[in-house]
């Protein structure tokens, strides 16, 4: 695989958004639509403790680095990582200033509780893909920790988890390269979208402003 230009890659987090609701995301990083409500301020909250890249701690046989930015070439993305644990491990690879050799282990931060799709699993698992390639690892899990429950949560990587994660990113690339924005079936989760009167169901069955403009153009 040849890989993605540095003016190609998408934000790494959009991920999460695209299997919320391929319709949220596009909204937001196509159209550049976004609007707050509680559960995103409450989100920012949590990550600005998080993300403190001042901050980097040891203890013991473990490096915790805050706020490392990551990258993939292969998938086409970069963005992140809230926190990522490196432990000693006979295994791993050398880092600079350190004795030993470390694997890294992301940690993604998360408001609420364990969700039943896999939006949140699909993010750690980029910053994980991101981690491989940029230090030249093999790595097999990582955590998602949830603000409401108060632990974290150990996420195993899958070969099927890594190729539904290419699949997605693949779509991602080819809406916006297209600058096109789906339509999705309404249903639940969107009582719980920021972008809710944004992205209003009677609208689903009207042209976007970006694809109508569009067709004047090629008129």
């Amino acid at each position: 695989m040849q890989g993605y230009n540095e003016e190609e890659y998408l934000l790494l987090s959009g991920i999460q958004h695209f299997n919320f609701c391929r319709r949220q995301w596009a909204l937001i990083h196509i159209e550049q639509q976004w609007e707050e409500n509680v559960l995103t301020v409450e989100g920012t909250h949590l990550h600005h403790k998080a993300d403190q890249p001042t901050i980097r701690e040891k203890r013991g046989d473990k490096l915790i680095v805050r706020a490392l930015p990551v990258y993939s070439r292969q998938l086409g993305i970069t963005g992140i990582c809230d926190v990522v644990e490196f432990i000693r491990d006979p295994g791993g690879i050398p880092l600079a200033g350190e004795e030993g050799l470390y694997l890294p282990y992301p940690v993604e931060y998360k408001r609420g509780k364990p969700k039943r799709n896999d939006s949140d699993r699909s993010q750690l698992i980029a910053q994980l893909m991101c981690l491989e390639e940029m230090l030249v690892c093999q790595l097999s899990s990582g955590y998602l920790y949830y603000d409401e429950i108060k632990h974290r949560v150990e996420v195993t990587v899958t070969p099927a988890d890594r190729e539904q994660v290419k699949k997605s990113l693949s779509e991602m690339h080819h809406y916006f390269q297209r600058n096109h924005t789906p339509k999705v079936k309404t249903g639940p989760h969107c009582q719980s979208c920021s972008l809710q009167r944004v992205c209003l169901p009677e609208m689903l069955n009207q042209r976007t402003v970006s694809s109508f403009i569009e067709s004047r153009l090629l008129e």
